[in-house]
């Protein structure tokens, strides 16, 4: 049973007579130990550290691990409600209109909600809160890779198109030994350490704790394409944008993770990999490559398996846009997004792994479809051909909460029973996802908030 507690315990981060709470944005520990310090200063540090907007909104909070802080601002007394459990009585600031609340989430690697009831009307909160766990923060002793600088590399077969990415490499890596890849769209969204998604320092204990292989990861933001007016590229990315009204970038983006095509999987192979490949020694392959990516990103992560499984084949896909976006915007293109899942069971089986992740409260529109139907439909179709497949299904919104809360769990999955000494394996349906019921839907949500 969860509970709502003011909680003492220790912290590594900086005491609180190193920081100003009127000044300093504070993490959730130092949050709540002033909370239980009895110091003054708590309004300070609440106010320096959430915005104006979000605890008016009732959609401030804070946490590392399982500790959360809360706050927000309400004219009587607000009871907070986490993960639909019992409602709990927030504290008040005197002399305010704050109030606050500390909690231990005990499961981490997860993703949260909360919201707040005020006079017995709903308010606030989120569907999308992760609580990491212990290996999304890098463990004492644990060596550190080296992030490169920005490199930027320009496109042959995307016409001029300019293309930001980053290289990690993990400080076990041996240039005498050729090192796994793993590349992740929408790159520059991963690389901070101290981000919405930690991703380095997973990778960092993962390959020290040897549940994943020693890897070469290469972050890869999407491309523009503006400096190149008068190309082939430049004017289909500029039609789809004036028809669909998405800026020029965006609508870049969209083309080379919406399209179902062989076409970036031979950006990836031909430009950006045997670019990093002149800087480090890296294994060709499939069985040591795998790609990632989130919403269009986790399409395109798809997409560049199913059209080249000898180059990738192993999946993470996190609210991925299988939905009609890029769907006939050219005659030599009949297929889209949407039509994977029918893909799946008629077309030849590729011997390929994947996870998907996806919330029951993911968007829908009335241009492109409903994505966590659509994401449901490919995990039937996977099913149904005895794909090795994972998935994940909870409620969370269109962002990369759950998939940076489950990073570990899906990076350890998607890398299981890996060997260094082998170049292929034939994947097969987990023995207990086989005995299981395809996945069913029932409407549940349609009057609720």
């Amino acid at each position: 049973m969860l509970k709502l507690s003011l909680l003492l315990f220790a912290v590594t981060t900086p005491v609180l007579a190193q920081a100003n709470p009127a000044t300093t944005k504070m993490t959730a520990p130092q949050l709540i130990q002033l909370a239980n310090s009895g110091q003054h200063g708590l309004r300070e540090a609440i106010t320096s550290t959430f915005s104006a907007k979000d605890l008016k909104e009732g959609t401030a909070w804070a946490g590392r691990g399982p500790e959360f802080f809360f706050a927000t601002e309400a004219a009587s007394a607000p009871s907070i409600v986490i993960d639909d459990r019992k409602p709990a009585l927030m504290k008040a600031i005197p002399g305010s209109p704050l109030w606050y609340a500390t909690a231990r989430i005990p499961q981490v690697g997860a993703l949260h909600s909360f919201h707040y009831l005020v006079g017995g009307a709903t308010f606030g909160g989120k569907l999308d809160v992760p609580a990491f766990g212990p290996i999304s923060y890098l463990q004492p002793g644990v060596p550190s890779g080296v992030l490169s600088p920005k490199f930027t590399h320009i496109s042959k077969l995307y016409d001029g198109m300019v293309s930001d990415y980053w290289i990690y490499v993990p400080a076990q890596y041996d240039p005498k030994t050729p090192a796994a890849v793993m590349v992740f769209q929408d790159g520059s969204g991963a690389i901070n350490r101290d981000g919405n998604n930690p991703a380095l320092n997973a990778i960092d204990n993962l390959i020290a704790q040897k549940q994943i292989p020693i890897m070469i990861c290469v972050f890869i933001n999407p491309g523009d394409i503006a400096d190149s007016p008068g190309t082939p590229t430049y004017a289909f990315v500029e039609k789809f944008s004036k028809e669909w009204k998405r800026t020029l970038k965006d609508s870049m983006r969209s083309t080379l993770y919406d399209t179902v095509s062989d076409r970036y999987v031979h950006f990836l192979r031909d430009e950006v990999l045997a670019e990093v490949g002149s800087k480090y020694n890296l294994r060709k392959d499939a069985y040591s490559r795998a790609i990632t990516g989130q919403s269009s990103g986790g399409i395109c992560s798809f997409n560049a398996a199913w059209q080249a499984p000898e180059e990738f084949s192993r999946v993470l896909s996190w609210i991925g846009s299988f939905t009609a976006i890029q769907w006939k915007e050219r005659d030599d293109i009949h297929d889209g997004g949407q039509d994977y899942p029918e893909k799946i069971l008629r077309e030849p089986k590729r011997n390929i792994r994947v996870w998907l992740a996806d919330g029951a409260t993911d968007q829908e529109n009335d241009r492109y479809g409903s994505w966590p139907l659509a994401n449901i439909r490919m995990a039937n179709a996977l099913k149904l051909k005895d794909y090795d497949f994972h998935f994940s299904f909870d409620k969370g919104t269109h962002n990369g909460a759950q998939g940076a809360a489950e990073f570990p769990a899906s990076m350890v999955w998607l890398w299981r029973d890996y060997d260094p000494t082998k170049t292929n394996q034939t994947y097969e349906i987990d023995p207990t996802e086989k005995v299981k019921p395809p996945f069913r839907v029932t409407i549940t949500n349609r009057d609720a908030r």
